[in-house]
């Protein structure tokens, strides 16, 4: 019997399919779901996205563009206006000055990262990541077939990655580039101003791509953070309308690359994307304008973060990586479970929380680790900690 193409290609495929996990805050939002569509209240603690809709000004001109009925491709970059604007905001923000050519607008963060690695490393190269860490690098990187090299983090180092562990790295192995997020997810960690400057001298003189992954920025509650881009030219720095500005289904982002880099990222977009979508672009441009808006979301998140931080430990959980920015907690419940996946599941089942197990940032570490989110209200994390109580008393 005769073999189709799609049978003489399985082995090949599941190999590939094999190589990306899973994204568990995902799983977990999709049996919260269940539970719910089953009468059952969740308070959700899983994803991390902004309670709050987005800014006024964005969604007011997104409705005049729709209103004027054309709703087309733009240049595969990204409108002039809008990459104007965010190398504006550079130099507003960090008082770096760059080139509005040098900035990609992206269908989110995620086909930010696709443009990155495809445009700087080639099958079979090599790139350092963090665990914990945000999941998708990995499953990103192992889909395009390069290799992630991970680099656990310490309580010693702070909880960041340093130029001594990547040093350390490309010594047994040669590196061909380092990927580094800061605010961090899942702790929320900051990699502050002296260390951020020290990676990227150390992958110049190494020959290594930094790619800085600044999709928190906004997001501190103490010193701002910093953008490679301050002490790193070179630096490929990758950012989203999705958390600071509340936009996370609006798939809208951006990436600033060299100028060397900026026509073969073209290339790419132009036969991935054709363009990022246009009224996502019109409501980017105009949330630019909404920042006491959005400064009061955040300031809902900083009285979260204080008040977890603060009840917390009265529930058992009191090992925490340090809460710089973004929304999470990322803590060590080693004295409930061993088991993060399992544990995550009878909280959301017996408590109605939903919360990420550790093991979707950290496959060595994470089955004693849980991430929550406290992008939600007030009101959900008093009712998290209530939860918690009767729960693991």
């Amino acid at each position: 019997m005769t073999k189709s193409p799609a049978d003489l290609h399985k082995p090949l495929i599941a190999r590939r399919m094999d190589r990306v996990a899973s994204f568990l805050a995902m799983d977990v939002l999709s049996a919260a779901a269940a539970k719910e569509r089953r009468g059952d209240s969740v308070i959700h603690m899983e994803v991390g996205q902004p309670s709050a809709p987005a800014p006024r000004a964005a969604r007011e001109a997104a409705k005049a563009a729709l209103d004027l009925g054309r709703i087309g491709y733009t240049e595969a970059l990204g409108m002039s206006a809008l990459r104007e604007r965010i190398a504006k905001h550079y130099k507003d923000t960090y008082g770096v000055t760059i080139a509005p050519e040098r900035v990609v607008v992206t269908t989110g963060s995620s086909a930010g990262f696709v443009l990155a690695f495809l445009s700087l490393f080639d099958p079979g190269q090599r790139v350092a990541i963090t665990a914990p860490g945000y999941p998708a690098y990995r499953n990103i990187l192992e889909a395009l077939g390069i290799e992630p090299v991970t680099i656990s983090l310490t309580k010693a180092d702070g909880w960041i990655m340093t130029a001594e562990s990547i040093a350390k790295a490309h010594a047994e192995k040669p590196l061909h580039g380092i990927l580094a997020m800061s605010p961090a997810n899942p702790s929320g960690t900051m990699i502050g101003r002296k260390a951020l400057a020290e990676l990227g001298e150390t992958c110049r003189r190494m020959g290594l791509w930094f790619v800085s992954d600044e999709i928190y920025h906004g997001l501190t509650y103490g010193e701002p953070a910093s953008t490679a881009l301050t002490s790193d030219d070179d630096a490929v720095v990758i950012n989203s309308f999705s958390k600071y500005y509340c936009m996370t289904g609006w798939r809208i982002g951006w990436i600033v690359v060299p100028e060397r880099l900026v026509r073969p990222i073209e290339r790419l977009a132009q036969n991935l994307y054709i363009s990022p979508p246009y009224l996502s672009q019109v409501a980017a441009l105009a949330a630019f304008d909404a920042m006491d808006e959005l400064e009061t979301v955040k300031a809902g998140y900083a009285r979260n973060r204080a008040y977890l931080l603060e009840e917390l430990p009265g529930v058992g959980i009191t090992d925490m990586h340090p809460v710089d920015g973004a929304f999470y907690i990322y803590a060590d419940v080693a004295r409930f479970t061993n088991d993060s996946i399992g544990f995550s599941k009878r909280m959301l089942e017996e408590a109605g929380v939903a919360a990420t197990p550790g093991l979707d940032f950290d496959p060595i570490e994470g089955s004693h680790y849980l991430r929550l989110s406290f992008a939600g209200s007030e009101n959900d994390c008093r009712e998290t900690v209530a939860r918690l109580k009767g729960w693991l008393k």
